[in-house]
């Protein structure tokens, strides 16, 4: 056998030292990726610390812990997978940094969560599945957990496969999978049901349609201006007016209704008031702003930062109070049949159950956010910060105003939707609008060049695509398979409960 040539200088024993070196490195990197398991683990043991405080020896207390203990699960894995929808196009615009995203997502989400999750939250609980038609309230109370067990696998699995998925599917899908598997079709409210997957299918379209809107108010009315910085001076407030006032209409409307009793028409009048108050406060901000800039795109998304940070804080607040109702909607359903005489429609929700969703959302976001966050801000479409900010105010204002109905639309939906309302109008507008064609036209004036108009080839107008369609595709395929996966695995866990517990 050949001898090993000995390297000079390097004995065997510091070849050795270094071996132990490497091993010492690579259990720290080891140990740096269980981090963030162990502390979503330690959560989950604290929520169902939290939930026993609560329910004691009282009956039914196995199950209200079970379900606290999933709840919280679910909820960390919404923050997960959903995180990108909230902050995604701001972090894509560079417009905050990664750790102000996360920060900014998971304090916003728990304040929607806890202030107006309550409405969307009885629709999840007690809207698809009729409780009177269960045959006791033990069944009810498995079919919630088989649910919750299903729906938070089904998420967990597709963060993991870096996927963003619709988490309202998976936990509408687990809801219907487990209740038909326990008493069969009729059990399902089929009206809920149709409402609720017709607001799936509507509100990706509104959300893209409100995008675009946006996007052409702002490029017929600031960006294809002679004085750019001028016209956003001018009409910058008005739209942080209008995404302000909105913001608060919903918010005296539905979030404080536990507090005090305001109508329609007060909440409207709110809004208005606090819309306009934003606008006049905005104005003396916005022109401080823009002194110095020079008359240009760059100077353009400079001011937008700012306003797009904002309406990155409205859409999380949207998302807390949109789909906490995934996580804690089965968790209410399980505490209200344990707690009342017979199983009704009317489901109440305790304060420490929106306490579990709300800060189970801002965990998942905080520990898992940054594995998905870029998914939507950059390789769905190009966003710079005047884009970012149409997606966001588009999405928040479609989220805050299916909350404001009961509606448990996808936050996932919204924000793609919005992405895409925004790559396609982009599209059309280049190739079709008369004022940007006439900016360009006087741009070239100014600079004494002028080139010859030539039709693009077939392959040249691919490659002039501004959203990937391979990626269209992959989502709206996401979007069909988790509904059944979720009622699939959602049917055979209840089964296996149903079989332990026979």
């Amino acid at each position: 056998m050949a001898r090993r040539r000995q390297v000079p200088g390097r004995s065997t024993v510091d070849k050795d030292l270094g071996k132990f070196t490497y091993l010492e490195e690579a259990g720290q990197f080891v140990a740096r990726g269980l981090v963030r398991p162990a502390a979503g683990l330690i959560f989950l043991v604290l929520a169902g610390l939290l939930s026993s405080l609560y329910v004691g020896n009282s009956p039914g207390a196995i199950g209200i812990i079970a379900g606290a203990t999933l709840g919280a699960y679910m909820a960390m894995n919404i923050g997960a997978n959903d995180v990108t929808n909230n902050v995604g196009a701001a972090v894509g615009a560079k417009a905050m940094t990664m750790v102000q995203a996360l920060v900014i997502a998971a304090v916003f989400d728990a304040a929607g969560a806890l202030l107006a999750g309550g409405e969307v939250v009885r629709t999840i609980s007690s809207g698809i599945v009729q409780g009177g038609s269960m045959p006791s309230g033990d069944v009810f109370i498995w079919v919630m957990l088989s649910a919750l067990l299903a729906a938070a696998l089904s998420v967990n699995l597709a963060t993991w496969l870096n996927a963003p998925v619709s988490t309202t599917h998976a936990i509408v899908g687990g809801v219907l999978g487990a209740g038909v598997a326990a008493a069969g079709f009729s059990a399902i409210s089929w009206s809920a049901m149709r409402e609720i997957t017709l607001s799936w299918v509507l509100s990706p379209l509104i959300s893209g349609v409100i995008a675009a809107g946006f996007l052409a108010f702002i490029y017929e009315f600031i960006v294809y201006r002679q004085n750019k910085i001028a016209a956003a001076v001018t009409w910058l407030p008005v739209l942080l007016g209008v995404m302000s006032g909105s913001f608060m209409a919903y918010l005296a409307f539905k979030g404080l209704e536990n507090v005090v009793n305001i109508t329609l028409k007060e909440a409207l009048a709110a809004g208005l008031v606090i819309g306009i108050a934003t606008w006049a406060a905005s104005i003396p901000v916005i022109r401080q702003r823009a002194i110095g800039l020079e008359n240009r795109n760059l100077s353009l998304r400079k001011l937008f930062r700012l306003p797009l940070v904002f309406s990155a804080a409205l859409l999380s607040f949207a998302h807390g109070a949109n789909d906490v109702s995934n996580a804690i909607g089965p968790l209410s359903a399980i505490v209200h049949a344990t707690s009342s005489s017979g199983l009704t429609d009317t489901v109440s929700i305790p304060l420490w159950v929106m306490t579990i969703g709300a800060f189970g959302i801002s965990a998942g976001i905080l520990l898992f956010g940054p594995r998905l966050i870029l998914i939507v801000g950059k390789q769905i479409t190009r966003l710079n910060p005047i884009r970012a900010f149409c997606v966001a105010i588009s999405a928040a204002v479609t989220v805050l105003v299916a909350s404001w109905f009961g509606l448990p639309v996808s936050s996932t939906h919204i924000a793609i939707g919005s992405v895409f309302g925004v790559g396609f109008f982009r599209e059309w507008y280049m190739q079709n609008s008369k004022r940007r064609a006439a900016y360009i036209a006087m741009r070239a004036g100014e600079n004494d060049v002028v080139k010859p108009k030539r039709k693009a080839t077939p392959e040249e107008a691919r490659r002039r695509y501004l959203v990937r369609r391979s990626h269209f595709l992959t989502i709206i395929a996401a979007w069909v398979v988790t509904v059944p996966v979720a009622a699939l695995l959602a049917a055979a866990i209840y089964k296996m409960l149903a079989l332990l517990s026979a």
